[in-house]
């Protein structure tokens, strides 16, 4: 089993409770971390042997497009669209952030992590 993972992914995107989100938007960064079965993708050196990184960041860019409330909401849409368009994906964790939040006060970053398998 391995574990390939996606970084630094950078969104800008309206997600958030407050009405000026929905308006102004912020920058968002996704970090991804799948864990897959690489053996054959190993002994080959074919990429249809494995995940394709592309295809992931293209799922996570089409899911952080919708607009959501919550990040909890953006980040188990992400992990299913992952998991129903790669079954062979064994599990899955993600960490969203949202840059410079409304808080109240100067916050470089407010996260949540998810697991897929914790569904």
């Amino acid at each position: 089993m391995s574990v390939i993972s996606v970084e630094g992914m950078e969104f800008y995107a309206y997600h958030g409770c407050i009405r000026e989100e929905a308006i102004i938007g912020t920058k968002f960064l996704v970090d991804i971390f799948i864990e897959t079965d690489t053996l054959e993708a190993e002994e080959t050196d074919e990429l249809r042997c494995t995940l394709n990184y592309q295809e992931v960041y293209l799922v996570v860019k089409e899911q952080m497009e919708i607009r959501s409330n919550l990040l909890e909401h953006v980040g188990r849409r992400i992990l299913q669209s992952l998991r129903k368009k790669h079954p062979e994906i064994n599990d899955a964790s993600l960490k969203i952030s949202k840059m410079n939040p409304p808080v109240g006060g100067r916050v470089e970053r407010v996260s949540l992590q998810m697991k897929l398998n914790d569904a």
